[in-house]
């Protein structure tokens, strides 16, 4: 990593970049607790519901900070691009 120049971060970037680091931090918080990971944030997304989200390591508190709707935004976008 280049430290010696300053990089400029768009708010979509940093958006991204909060919610990926967001989602494996609860990914692995449920993945260590023994949850399918993928069922317990799909059913939190399609509910709303917190309690699909385990507090171990304080999971449910971090992805309850990002509005859904965001969440799924960038799900979305970064499937796409990633299948282009």
């Amino acid at each position: 990593m280049d430290t010696g120049n300053t990089h400029l971060y768009t708010v979509d970037e940093f958006d991204n970049l909060m919610v990926h680091d967001v989602l494996r931090d609860v990914f692995e918080a449920l993945e260590e607790r023994g949850y399918n990971p993928v069922n317990q944030i799909v059913g939190y997304l399609i509910s709303g519901d917190p309690g699909y989200i385990s507090t171990h390591r304080n999971a449910r508190s971090k992805i309850s900070k990002i509005d859904r709707n965001t969440i799924l935004e960038i799900l979305l976008k970064t499937y796409i691009e990633k299948t282009k």
